[in-house]
């Protein structure tokens, strides 16, 4: 799909994206000298070692050597393919793609979204100015008798609807935009001849995303009979309840944010945040979906499900497992006892209680939903819950983990250990152990990296000197490469691509790639500042490497010479000898 694009416009696109830009609604970058470092997103990490460089337009990690420009970020970060990740860059730096350019459907959709955004934008204004005036008071009152301070109010941009049936869709009208517009964002009804708010008489959540966009709103009804106590904004233009997170714009910007916890209510949310709790999410009024899912693996190591104590919440967290786990989300339980939700448990018993919950590992949390199904007191109950218990451990690889779930079962059922440990299947000819579970060691994803020859550092440092553009025209050639790869990647740099090109060409192999951006990320400030100089003490390493290298074959070739062409050789390893004297001499 790649080959399909225009050189010149992908040249533009990626020209007009700020690379660092895109990788922050990713990552938490911090700058340092000339580069941006972050966790890396593909490997879990504590020590950033993922670097964004803006001067090349492109990103490498120093641990597990993922390297690209920013269309490759997307690709790996959405799991898009090309296309679409072209597209979405696109859309960022306001720009047709190349088959529609002349398509004013196209250029019709494009400003229609950012129509929309806008709307939304100035309505969440709206909301939010209207809260802290008389007609808001019945919301002002609810929320600080929910104990939310102002503080708190302002940060999440809560807002209220009055009890008129038009004042939002007057007002934006009056700001300019249409009924129409309005209608899709979904934030007026249109009936027949008449228009009306969507939202009245409500307290207002505004959903915003990672980027900062206001996609749509929560109302919860101030009136105790209305219905639904709880409306969302229908899926638009701009919004679907599928893709999102509530509170994913605050999550994007907290630092070494070690879980995320996902609960069932934006108040859920805003509350247990006053409270202190870091990293809380909610979904949008449905259950986890797999986008959802894919959205939070993105920001923390492992997500904990905390949903409402009741039935109908611990069901939606066996299907929030479920989900998470498909996608490859490490996931935990917190489970609230007497049915509780999280604000409720953290107002009654406080912070400290809250924290002191100890986070359940999956099937753990299922092995304890598994006992509420079976009368333990009986033979038969310990039995079939034995049983059912030995499913679940067919899939836990760790033995320690395995080790602690056969000894709780043991003590709850009464069955031996090797009993219960054959029943899960791990009994193998002279293997009675949980070890016998565990798979062999696949081999890592990437090829391991041959043995670098002498000098091949010297040649790395010249090819990022030669990236950087700031060395003199034919002050280095092709040939002075020995390293095949690093001789490739220099003729394409001489060329006149861009290192951001190459590292993202999809015809690359993963070892060259990983080369290529290994070498582009070799520099400090200093060396990129004297780049001249320094490209000139690389190339006399990397003579007198080559001279020594000839002089030692033509050393062991004389045991097979005599006579006038022995003499003829040692005169061509004099030849030698002397320049390389003179070069380390120019070195001293």
């Amino acid at each position: 799909m790649a080959t399909r694009l225009p050189s010149a416009w992908k040249d533009e696109l990626l020209a007009r994206t700020d690379i660092v830009s895109v990788v922050s609604g990713y990552v938490t970058l911090k700058k340092d000298g000339r580069r941006y470092w972050g966790l890396c997103p593909f490997h879990n990490e504590k020590t950033p070692s993922f670097s964004v460089n803006p001067d090349m337009n492109m990103y490498y990690c120093f641990g597990c050597k993922a390297t690209g420009d920013a269309i490759r970020f997307v690709m790996e970060m959405e799991r898009a393919p090309f296309m679409d990740a072209v597209k979405i860059l696109a859309d960022r730096a306001h720009m047709s793609m190349p088959e529609l350019q002349d398509d004013p459907d196209y250029e019709r959709r494009r400003s229609q979204r950012e129509r929309l955004f806008a709307a939304n934008r100035d309505a969440a204004r709206y909301y939010h100015d209207t809260l802290w005036k008389p007609e808001g008071k019945a919301a002002l009152d609810y929320l600080h008798g929910r104990g939310l301070t102002d503080g708190v109010i302002r940060r999440f941009g809560l807002g209220a609807s009055t009890n008129q049936w038009d004042d939002l869709t007057k007002y934006l009208i009056d700001k300019g935009y249409s009924q129409e517009e309005l209608n899709l964002a979904g934030l007026t009804v249109v009936k027949e001849d008449s228009a009306y708010d969507m939202f009245r008489s409500r307290v207002i959540f505004p959903i915003i995303d990672q980027y900062n966009h206001v996609l749509g709103f929560g109302g919860r009804a101030m009136q105790k009979d209305a219905k639904p106590k709880y409306l969302n904004t229908a899926d638009t233009p701009v919004f679907n309840k599928r893709k999102g997170v509530y509170a994913i714009n605050l999550i994007r910007k907290s630092r070494d944010l070690k879980r995320i916890i996902l609960v069932e209510g934006y108040m859920d949310v805003v509350a247990i945040s006053q409270a202190g709790v870091t990293g809380a999410v909610a979904t949008l009024g449905t259950a986890l979906t797999n986008e959802q899912a894919r959205l939070l693996g993105r920001y923390a190591p492992e997500v904990y499900l905390c949903y409402d104590g009741d039935e109908a919440g611990q069901h939606a967290i066996e299907r929030g497992l479920d989900i998470l786990e498909a996608e490859g989300v490490p996931c935990r339980v917190i489970y609230l006892p007497d049915g509780l939700d999280p604000d409720e448990f953290i107002r009654q018993r406080g912070l400290a209680a809250f924290e002191d919950l100890q986070p359940m590992r999956p099937p753990a949390y299922r092995m304890q939903r598994l006992k509420l199904q079976y009368d333990l007191s009986s033979q038969d109950g310990r039995t079939e819950y034995a049983k059912k218990c030995a499913e679940l451990l067919r899939t836990v690889r760790d033995p320690v983990d395995l080790e602690n779930y056969l000894e709780s079962l043991t003590v709850q059922t009464g069955f031996s250990r090797d009993v219960l440990l054959a029943q899960v299947g791990a009994q193998t000819a002279g293997k009675d152990t949980a070890a016998a579970l565990l798979p062999q060691r696949e081999q890592p994803a990437r090829e391991r990296r041959a043995r670098r020859p002498d000098g091949y550092k010297t040649e790395q440092t010249l090819l990022s000197l030669l990236a950087t553009g700031r060395l003199p025209k034919d002050m280095v050639k092709e040939t002075d490469f020995h390293s095949e790869t690093l001789r490739l990647i220099a003729g394409r740099l001489i060329g006149g691509e861009t290192p951001d090109a190459i590292v993202s060409d999809e015809d690359l192999t993963d070892s060259e790639r990983q080369e290529a951006g290994e070498a582009f990320s070799l520099l400090t400030g200093a060396e990129i500042d004297n780049a001249a100089e320094v490209a000139g003490d690389c190339l006399r390493k990397m003579r007198i490497a080559h001279l020594q290298q000839e002089m030692n074959q033509l050393t062991e070739s004389l045991q097979t010479l005599d006579g006038e062409k022995k003499l003829q050789m040692l005169t061509e390893i004099q030849g030698l000898s002397k320049e390389l004297e003179q070069l380390k001499q120019q070195g001293r």
